[in-house]
C-alpha cells in the first residue's frame, strides 16, 4: 500500500504524459517553453485570478511574494505554528521576524483569535512593524479567510495565502490561491496537484506586483534577461514539469478532486466513532492533501503507527514539532501568545494513506486495522 500512490496515477495518465514530455524533448524548449505559458494561463483561469506566475518551487513562491512587498529587517510576519517549516523560514530568510500563532483544534488552520492577540502584543511592544499575515491552507482546507481578512484590514496588514497544500479547495465558489493579496502554491509531487520534481506558482490580481514577480524570478530582469534592473533570483518552472502538469491538471479537474473527497468521506464514516476525524466547515471544500486523525495521546498515536506499519500500512506524522520549537528559531523573539493547541496536535496527530486512486479494499483494511488496535488499548 502506498501513502500517496504516484506510480498508479502515472500508469493511468502514462500515454498523455509521455506524449507531452516527448513534445518537449523533440522541440528542445527545456526552459520557458510554450507549455509554461499555457499552464500559467490555465491555472489562473481555474483559480480565478488575473495572473499566475510559475516558479521553481513553493518555497520560492513565498520568498518572491515577500520580495515584492519588500519584507525585511524590523518587520513582523504572522505565521501559524502548526505547518511546514517553509512558511516561517521564508520571512526569517528575508530578515523579518516570524511571529507564531496558534491554530484551531478542529480545522488545524490558523486561529483568528490567536492571530489578533499576537498582532496586538507586537503593536504594544513597539519593537517590530506588523506587516504580513501568512495563512496556510493546511491539509487541503482553506483557512478562515472571511475572519482573517477582517483582521488584515483592521490592522492594515498584507495577506499572503500559502496554498501549498490547498490547491483545489474552496470556500463557497471561490477557490484556494485566490484569497490572499498574493497567493502561492507548490507542485511538489505529493501535493494535491503535483509534478515530477519541484515546482510552484504565485497568483495575484495586481498588475504591478505581477510585473515585479516576473522580474525578480529571472535575475531581476528588465526588458530582457540581460537587462538587470534589480537584484533577483533564478526560479523558473521547467518546461518538462509544465508539460506534466498540463496533463495532471486536466485529470485533477475532471475526476481526481472528486475522487479524493469520496475517499476522505469513507474514512470519516468509518472512523468517526473511534477517533477524532478532520472537520470540514460548512461551505468549505477540501482538496485533501492529507487525512489526519487525532488519537487520545502521544503514546497511543505512536503505538498505532507501529501497529499499522506491521500490517503494511504507511502513515505519517504532520507535524511532530511546533515550528516555534525548531532549533533554527532558538533565540528569536517569535513567541507572543500561547501555542497550546499546536503542542497538543503534534502529540496526537496521525495522517493516513490517501489519494484519488485508492481502492476501497485498501481503505477498508486501514479502517479495520485502526478499529482492531483501538479495541485492544
Amino acid at each position: 500500500m502506498q501513502f500517496r500512490d504516484l506510480r498508479k496515477q502515472y500508469q493511468i495518465l502514462k500515454q498523455d504524459i509521455d506524449r507531452e514530455i516527448q513534445c518537449v524533448l523533440t522541440d528542445g524548449n527545456y526552459i520557458s517553453g510554450y507549455q509554461v505559458e499555457e499552464l500559467e494561463k490555465q491555472l489562473a483561469e481555474y483559480v480565478g485570478t488575473k495572473y499566475c506566475i510559475s516558479c521553481g518551487n513553493g518555497t520560492d513562491a513565498l520568498s518572491l511574494a515577500l520580495m515584492v512587498w519588500n519584507v525585511g529587517a524590523g518587520d513582523a510576519v504572522f505565521v501559524p505554528d502548526f505547518t511546514f517549516f517553509a512558511s516561517g523560514e521564508t520571512p526569517a530568510y528575508r530578515g523579518a521576524v516570524p511571529i507564531f500563532v496558534d491554530v484551531e483544534k478542529d480545522t488545524f488552520n490558523i486561529s483568528p483569535t490567536s492571530l489578533e492577540h499576537a498582532i496586538i502584543k507586537v503593536k504594544e511592544e513597539g519593537k517590530l512593524n506588523p506587516k504580513v499575515i501568512i495563512a496556510v491552507d493546511l491539509f487541503g482546507q482553506p483557512a478562515d479567510y472571511p475572519e482573517i481578512k477582517k483582521i488584515a484590514e483592521k490592522y492594515n496588514l498584507l495577506l499572503l495565502e500559502d496554498g501549498a497544500q490547498g490547491f483545489g479547495g474552496r470556500i463557497g465558489k471561490q477557490r484556494a490561491c485566490s484569497f490572499g493579496d498574493i497567493s502561492t502554491t507548490s507542485f511538489f509531487p505529493a501535493k494535491p496537484l503535483g509534478c515530477y520534481g519541484d515546482g510552484g506558482a504565485i497568483f495575484t490580481d495586481q498588475d504591478e506586483w505581477a510585473q515585479l514577480l516576473k522580474s525578480y524570478q529571472v535575475h531581476g530582469k528588465g526588458k530582457n534577461k540581460y537587462d538587470n534592473v534589480r537584484i533577483g533570483v533564478n526560479s523558473r518552472l521547467d518546461t518538462l514539469q509544465a508539460a506534466v502538469l498540463l496533463v495532471k491538471l486536466r485529470a485533477f479537474k475532471e475526476y481526481e478532486l472528486n475522487a479524493v473527497n469520496q475517499v476522505a468521506e469513507r474514512y470519516t464514516q468509518g472512523l468517526r466513532e473511534f477517533v477524532q476525524v478532520p472537520e470540514i466547515r460548512e461551505g468549505f471544500y477540501s482538496s485533501w492533501a492529507q487525512y489526519s486523525i487525532l488519537l487520545e495521546d502521544e503514546n497511543t498515536r505512536d503505538k498505532l503507527q507501529l501497529y499499522l506499519r506491521d500490517k503494511g500500512i504507511p502513515s505519517m506524522i504532520y507535524y511532530s514539532k511546533p515550528m516555534s520549537c525548531q532549533t533554527a528559531f532558538r533565540g528569536c523573539d517569535c513567541i507572543k501568545v500561547e501555542l497550546s493547541v499546536t503542542g497538543q496536535l503534534c502529540r496526537r496527530i496521525l495522517s493516513l494513506p490517501l489519494h484519488s486512486y485508492m481502492m476501497m479494499e485498501e481503505q477498508e483494511k486501514v479502517i479495520t486495522c485502526i478499529k482492531e488496535f483501538l479495541n485492544t488499548v
